[in-house]
């Protein structure tokens, strides 16, 4: 494994992070402490949830609500040193109830969220306590200072955020750096080849600030995944992922080829892209099983040409370039 710092903290983690939404969903506790003791294995120490995972992400079907968190608590409990083996990092905004402070980032929401996923988690802090979401009705006076009382109590150490726009992340340190407070030290984001938005204002923001950027949905869903070689063996697909396959069909077509030129699967091309670009931390896998933990690894040791970059730019165009420059003089 490969060790980076988070952003610009002390901090050291692996370039690939364990994303573990399908916990408790689409894969189930056995699985799922195998995937842990694999990543573990794997030198993989970043492990990524959040309040919600778990199941549907929606107030009124809250029976999934947590679960994640809970299996994930569950596995700790077993001992063994697994605690001090990794980073733990979990997320809070969204509703997990019915009730008017059941969402978003006021200071009551705050702690009342790092509580509860203290008690599932069965553990006495989280390594780095993200934002899923922007709250524009809370002003930063407030969540910082909520999230300063979680540092001092020893509850939080370090502070990311989520699906932040650029000027919300300049917003949050700037307040930040008023209050003496170290602030953000990571973002995610949805980055991958299909996806290049991020690279108008929210990288530049990144680098300015010195906030690691761990994008999320690395492989567009499993666009990047060789989903075209997958129909062809057989492989079933949900009409929306179908619909979605023949809107990019050209470019997944020479896409493919290109990864079949290189001898390289397409997944582990579209992860070894995001692992070029120095703000990036660590980028999220969020295998459903063990063995496909395994061969997200080969990313790692795949070093892509100034030519390949280049052909990879021709297939997935990005916005042109940072703000101003990529669309004024």
């Amino acid at each position: 494994m490969q060790y980076t710092h988070l952003g610009r903290s002390g901090l050291k983690v692996g370039r690939l992070a364990l994303g573990t939404m399908n916990f408790g969903d689409a894969t189930d506790e056995a699985e799922s402490f195998k995937i842990m003791d694999a990543a573990v294995d794997a030198g993989i120490n970043l492990f990524d949830t959040a309040d919600v995972y778990g199941g549907p992400q929606t107030p009124d079907m809250a029976q999934g609500f947590g679960l994640s968190e809970e299996i994930i608590g569950r596995w700790l409990a077993q001992g063994g040193g697994r605690r001090d083996k990794i980073v733990l990092a979990t997320k809070l905004y969204q509703p997990m109830g019915l009730g008017p402070n059941d969402k978003y980032l006021s200071a009551y929401k705050i702690r009342r969220s790092a509580e509860a996923s203290l008690r599932r988690l069965q553990t006495d802090h989280i390594d780095l306590y993200q934002m899923h979401h922007i709250d524009r009705s809370t002003p930063w006076e407030e969540i910082w200072q909520a999230m300063e009382q979680l540092v001092r109590e020893g509850k939080v150490t370090y502070i990311g955020s989520s699906n932040f726009a650029g000027w919300q992340i300049a917003t949050a340190q700037n307040a930040a750096t008023a209050r003496n407070f170290m602030g953000l030290v990571s973002e995610q984001s949805l980055y991958n080849l299909t996806a290049r938005t991020v690279e108008l204002e929210v990288i530049p923001a990144l680098r300015h600030y010195g906030i690691g950027l761990i994008p999320w949905s690395p492989l567009a869903g499993g666009l990047l995944g060789g989903v075209l070689k997958k129909l062809e063996d057989g492989r079933r697909t949900t009409p929306q992922m179908q619909q979605t396959i023949e809107r990019y069909r050209p470019q997944l077509e020479a896409y493919e080829k290109l990864c079949a030129d290189l001898g390289e699967q397409p997944a582990d091309i579209a992860l070894a892209w995001l692992l070029h670009n120095p703000v990036l931390t660590a980028t999220i896998i969020g295998p459903r099983t063990a063995e496909q933990l395994a061969t997200s690894r080969r990313a790692l040791d795949i070093i892509l040409s100034a030519e390949t970059l280049s052909e990879l730019d021709e297939i997935w165009p990005g916005p042109g370039g940072e703000a101003p420059e990529a669309y004024a003089w």
